[in-house]
């Protein structure tokens, strides 16, 4: 349990919430940037099962790798193959069915690949992070928006 996911996170949620380790979920995903006409742009997701804007991400496979999870998640709702950037943040909570979840998110660059409507994820939009904030139906997702912004506006290396 817990490949990849920083040491003691899961295991503290877990007693936080009252768990087994085992029943904690374990998910990751990315906030995809490009630069368009000079402006940082964000991709959102939507998934009309519960009809909300989002970032890309989903459930780790057992076994698999957090950054490998947040690959391949990206690339099932996106259709974007990604380079995976530097770590930008990790939001914990309690799920729908009353499950505690801890979820990693990386920066990622789009390098190939092209978007097909599917059932999870049916629309996608490109938006400034600060049209993002008023896009995303979560708090921790604007969050993770400014992280990234942060990050990728700051003089030095870049995500």
């Amino acid at each position: 349990m817990g490949a990849g996911v920083e040491e003691g996170v899961v295991e503290t949620l877990a007693r936080l919430v009252g768990v087994n380790v085992t029943e904690v979920v374990r998910a990751a995903g990315g906030v995809v940037w490009r630069r368009r006409d000079e402006r940082l742009e964000v991709l959102l997701v939507h998934r009309p099962r519960y009809d909300d804007w989002s970032v890309p991400k989903g459930k780790a496979e057992p076994g698999e790798k957090d950054e490998d999870c947040a690959l391949r998640e990206v690339a099932e709702e996106t259709g974007l193959r990604c380079r995976l950037g530097a770590e930008i943040g990790t939001a914990r909570y309690v799920d729908r069915h009353g499950r505690p979840k801890v979820v990693r998110f990386w920066a990622m660059e789009p390098i190939a690949g092209e978007f097909v409507p599917s059932e999870e994820v049916d629309q996608l939009r490109w938006v400034t992070p600060a049209a993002a904030r008023d896009v995303l139906s979560y708090q921790r997702d604007a969050e993770l928006v400014d992280a990234l912004s942060g990050l990728i506006e700051q003089p030095g290396p870049r995500a």
